[in-house]
């Protein structure tokens, strides 16, 4: 059935508990199950599937083994994406060996412990002002008028764009990531239901929404890029632009893709966890009558817990680079496999009643920022920070916020987002 198979946008329809029980399911399996595609979707052959790796250990081994399973030819989505569109997404995740070493080592110097260090100051004054409104305001949309504007203002902040500049990164940053959800894609839910992704009809369409969100960004970065070349600043723009990797400098395309990159990646999971935190919060009223009465000593665990418990980003894909196996499973050259992060962080070999949310749970070896090995994610640190602090600043000084309905949540197979949630003082 649809409803209960990964590769069919309709599972990632159902409520949360529901997508837990079928991941628990596929866990008591033995090796790795194979999904075959229930469709044909656009950019995909006609013989198409993946292996769904859904155990902590199984999606652990993987991650470490990049050898045998690559990002590349793309990391980030479940199907080929054709090349028109490359020239926007082709960025840094989906590269492998010393291509993707080449450009880590631009960034890796942005989010060093020192310069994060240099944010926490505007970080913490951004997230005052946002809390401000929220005492002004009681009532509201959460998403767009706390969990989004810290994240989008901080990132924008590092790459050296203005306040003015925030609407467009987040419209065009939310059409992106939100490329299977009806609201961007213009494609009706009740065909996503039926067929489980766009099809064949909606390619020109869909395909024309997404370059021109990627060419929006991809416009943005060059007016600036242009401007820093010949002005430079303490930003990333300038870091992109001049950077000199074994004396060659990044390509334009190279530099579009990684500003799009920090677009996404730097604002998604953080405004991900932020607002599923409120949801947690307020359906785990004892959680949170425990993370109140010592708020600065109990965030880091509440934090820790929310990524392991909605995990933001649900799955990465991985492609087999040679014949080989994992889990005792035959994996043949060209293989798809998808690394579930969230069955992974619901595993009950590692986490004991793991559909509990818990803040004080420990250890807690979640994979919510991927797992150990090159493509471990860089903005882990940056993401923590910003959410420990708003969250912080917010249940200290608007302790009685709560989620007031359901959300409403982005339709992906991608992330964990949420697009609306009405909250009250």
């Amino acid at each position: 059935m649809s409803s209960e198979d990964p590769g069919h946008l309709a599972f990632w329809a159902r409520p949360d508990d529901e997508r837990a029980a079928v991941f628990a399911a596929l866990r008591r399996r033995d090796g790795l199950p194979w999904v075959p595609f229930t469709n044909r979707a656009p950019f995909t052959p006609s013989r198409d599937g993946f292996h769904a790796v859904v155990r902590h250990a199984d999606v652990v081994a993987a991650t470490r083994d990049a050898r045998l399973f690559g990002n590349a030819p793309n990391a980030a989505s479940l199907y080929d994406i054709p090349p028109w569109l490359l020239r926007y997404l082709d960025s840094m995740i989906s590269k492998d060996g010393p291509e993707h070493a080449r450009l880590r080592k631009v960034l890796a110097r942005a989010f060093s412990p020192r310069m994060l260090a240099r944010l926490e100051s505007d970080i913490r004054t951004r997230a005052t002002r946002i809390v401000d409104d929220v005492l002004t305001e009681r009532s509201g949309e959460f998403v767009s008028r706390v969990a989004q504007r810290l994240p989008v203002a901080v990132i924008c902040t590092m790459l050296g764009l203005d306040d003015t500049h925030h609407d467009l990164v987040a419209r065009h940053g939310n059409t992106l990531v939100g490329s299977n959800d009806p609201e961007h894609n213009g494609v009706s839910r009740a065909y996503l239901m039926r067929h489980g992704a766009p099809g064949v009809r909606h390619l020109l369409p869909l395909s024309a929404r997404l370059a021109f969100a990627g060419e929006q960004l991809h416009r943005l970065v060059r007016r600036t890029g242009r401007e820093r070349l010949r002005e430079p600043r303490d930003d990333l723009i300038s870091t992109l632009v001049h950077a000199d990797v074994d004396g060659e400098r990044l390509t334009p395309r190279e530099v579009g893709t990684l500003f799009i990159l920090l677009v996404l990646a730097g604002s998604e999971t953080t405004r991900a966890t932020i607002s599923h935190a409120l949801r947690l919060l307020t359906d785990h009223p004892e959680q949170r009558e425990h993370l109140l009465a010592d708020v600065p000593g109990r965030i880091g665990g509440a934090v820790e817990e929310t990524v392991r418990h909605a995990s933001p980003v649900l799955q990465f894909r991985r492609t087999a680079t040679a014949d080989g196996e994992l889990a005792g499973t035959p994996v043949r050259a060209g293989d798809k496999l998808l690394l579930f992060y969230t069955s992974a962080n619901r595993d009950e070999a590692v986490f004991t009643d793991p559909d509990r949310f818990d803040i004080t749970r420990s250890p807690n070896p979640h994979l919510g920022f991927g797992g150990p090995g090159p493509h471990y994610c860089l903005g882990a640190a940056l993401a923590r920070t910003e959410a420990t602090i708003l969250l912080t600043e917010l249940l200290t000084r608007a302790p009685t916020i709560r989620a007031v309905g359901e959300p409403d949540r982005l339709l992906s197979d991608f992330v964990n987002g949420v697009k609306r949630q009405a909250y009250a003082l």
